[in-house]
């Protein structure tokens, strides 16, 4: 029996968790907030602040971990490759092209070199006729320290570069065009350099205007417009030297016209892998875990019925207090997983959040009445 190391104890990772039990091999978590359900519900739990790659390193050594698994965040991803460059473990790409692909500044610059779209990368003093531009950290995850400046104002500009640079680690930002139209990801899981599987999801940001909370998968989507999506993964693969596992892109389409928007490797949050498994009953979490156990992702089988299915996460726009929440439109709840209780300040998002919900819907018509209440946040009220 192996040990393996899951980097991340969000509730978002339990799938990875489970799976990985499922495979026969002791496991073992670790993390720095002894308040994350893992922390709490998981018997091989390791307090680590997984950041600090040093202690990182001596856990692994410790431990004597034979497989290592980030979880469902960025920085959990770049601590795991870090530590792959002193000790290789199967799965993890090199430090290098995780770099390029989690740090927005040198993705861009890839995306340049190598023909990626992308929206327009301007300077720190704007973007000259080019408006509205977007302002965003290059290490800051959900949304936070990003700022849509509408017009030609030095002065704004400057009040979103410093949001932007206190949101940042390494204090560097990003000046680009802001790109408007339909936000979707695209989940490619990679096998010898080609993708074997593949899907769309349709997503939403209404709580906050960079933060997803709405969600579901497309399967109407243009097949000519896939298989662009499909070699910009390709590409990406060849030129970073990308090991098998799953490639994690968000973009924007308006008309025939995609834009890539970011890139990763790490599992989506907020339980995305479940979005998939509910709604095709293809193992997603099982096919993101298996190549950092030296195993090839699964390739999946078409399912006889796909199921209709909506994925919310339940937030606000402003800070206040939870009561309860008041249903105005009849829902077939699949799962609730509640994150705040009653008597809770909750923060807006991305600071704070209420639950996430999975709805059922009988047909691809009423999974859309649904998913457009929901996107009109009409489903139901905050108490």
């Amino acid at each position: 029996m192996a040990r393996i190391l899951l980097v991340d104890t969000n509730f978002a990772s339990l799938p990875i968790y489970e799976y990985l039990c499922q495979s026969g091999h002791e496991v073992y978590v670790c993390g720095g907030n002894p308040n994350d359900f893992m922390a709490k519900s998981v018997s091989n739990y390791v307090e680590l602040d997984y950041s600090n790659t040093d202690r990182l390193c001596e856990l692994v050594e410790k431990l004597g971990v034979r497989y290592l698994v980030p979880g469902c965040n960025d920085r959990s991803y770049m601590a795991c490759a870090e530590v792959s460059e002193r000790f290789p473990f199967p799965g993890i790409d090199t430090k290098r092209a995780t770099e390029t692909i989690n740090s927005k500044d040198h993705f861009r610059r890839f995306a340049q070199e190598v023909g990626i779209p992308i929206p327009q990368v301007l300077g720190a003093d704007g973007g000259g006729d080019v408006w509205p531009v977007i302002v965003k950290p290059v290490d800051a995850y959900s949304g936070r320290g990003v700022t849509i400046v509408s017009r030609a104002d030095r002065h704004l500009l400057a009040d979103a570069i410093k949001v932007a640079q206190q949101f940042s680690r390494s204090g560097r930002f990003i000046v680009e065009e802001y790109v408007e139209g339909q936000l979707f990801s695209h989940s490619a899981f990679v096998r010898a350099g080609q993708v074997v599987t593949d899907f769309i999801v349709e997503e939403h940001c209404k709580a906050n205007s960079f933060v997803v909370d709405t969600s579901r998968v497309v399967f109407a989507f243009p097949e000519s417009l896939a298989e662009r999506l499909r070699e910009i993964v390709v590409l990406m693969v060849k030129e970073l030297d990308l090991v098998d596992g799953l490639v994690h892109t968000q973009f924007v389409l308006r008309g025939e016209d995609v834009w890539v928007i970011e890139v990763t490797r790490r599992c989506p949050g907020d339980l995305y892998s479940q979005l998939i498994e509910l709604t095709t009953n293809f193992p997603y979490a099982a096919s993101y875990a298996a190549p950092f156990l030296g195993s090839a992702p699964s390739l999946g089988a078409t399912p006889d019925r796909l199921q209709h299915i909506l994925r919310h996460t339940v937030s606000l726009p402003v800070d206040r207090v939870f009561n309860s929440l008041k249903f105005h439109v009849s829902v077939k709840l699949e799962k609730l997983v509640p994150i705040a209780t009653t008597g809770d300040l909750v923060r807006a998002s991305p600071f704070g959040r209420i639950a996430l919900l999975f709805a059922r819907a009988n047909s691809e018509q009423e999974l859309l009445h649904l998913f457009q209440k929901t996107v009109d946040r009409a489903l139901y009220s905050v108490e």
